[in-house]
Order: C-alpha cells, then sequence, then structure tokens
C-alpha cells in the first residue's frame, strides 16, 4: 500500500519538475518564446517486449513542443514518419523498462532524440523543443 503511495508521489513530482523547466520565457510583458504544440492522433498503441505468455502492450500519447507555430505544418507532414518511428522504439523496449518511472524517462529521451534527427533530415533543423508524454498506459 506504502509503495503505490510513494509511486505516485514520485510520478506528481516528476511532472511538477517537468512543468518547471517547460515554461516559457518572459520578458516585460512580452513572450519572448511563442511555443506550439503538435499532438499525434490517435493515440499511438504497440506491443513491447515481454516475458511467458501475456502480451504486453502500450498507450501513449504524445504531444511535440515546438517554438514556432509555423512548425506544426511540418510535424503534421511527417507525422507517418515520426509516428512509425516512435512505434519501433516502443516495440524494442522490455517490460521492466516500460513499466520503470527511469525507463520511461529513458523512452521519451531516446523518442525526443529519433524525432529531432529525422527533423533534421527532413527540413534541414531539428525543430522539437521538447516531448511530452500526455498518457502512458501500460498492461
Amino acid at each position: 500500500m506504502r509503495s503505490g503511495y510513494l509511486r505516485k508521489l514520485a510520478s506528481l513530482l516528476v511532472i511538477f519538475a517537468v512543468s518547471i523547466f517547460s515554461v516559457g520565457v518572459y520578458a516585460e510583458d512580452e513572450i519572448i518564446d511563442n511555443y506550439a504544440y503538435y499532438g499525434f492522433e490517435p493515440d499511438l498503441i504497440t506491443n513491447y517486449i515481454s516475458s511467458g505468455k501475456k502480451l504486453g502492450f502500450v498507450r501513449i500519447s504524445i504531444e511535440l513542443m515546438v517554438k514556432d507555430p509555423e512548425d506544426l505544418i511540418a510535424l503534421e507532414h511527417h507525422d507517418p514518419l515520426l509516428r512509425a518511428a516512435i512505434l519501433e522504439i516502443m516495440g524494442s523496449q522490455t517490460a521492466d523498462k516500460v513499466k520503470s518511472l527511469t525507463g520511461r524517462e529513458e523512452i521519451r529521451r531516446e523518442c525526443f532524440d529519433t524525432v529531432n534527427r529525422l527533423m533534421e533530415q527532413e527540413v534541414g533543423r531539428p525543430i522539437v523543443v521538447n516531448l511530452l508524454f500526455t498518457k502512458y498506459l501500460y498492461d
């Protein structure tokens, strides 16, 4: 019972820390960065590597943060490429990594790096500032 409480508390602390570091920079009455978000629709669903007879799956919602709202057009155009890359990353993960907080962060970082590498190949520059898992369900 206590470990469930500690997990929830740790999750809330991680969300709080991410939200603090994701806030835009403001000057006197002027917004310096004009962030925008691109969400994959529908959610991404895939299997992960599990041991035993039970088939494990993960369902995630992802939001990509960009500095310039005009970059949303490029993300929408390359949605299938980015979706396939993220599904490939998720499908190659082990159950232990999918189910742990540190593993989840490693997966998020790998997805972020891959998305930016692909966007750099396609449009000539990395455009994603942050990648957020807004829903992360596994079984």
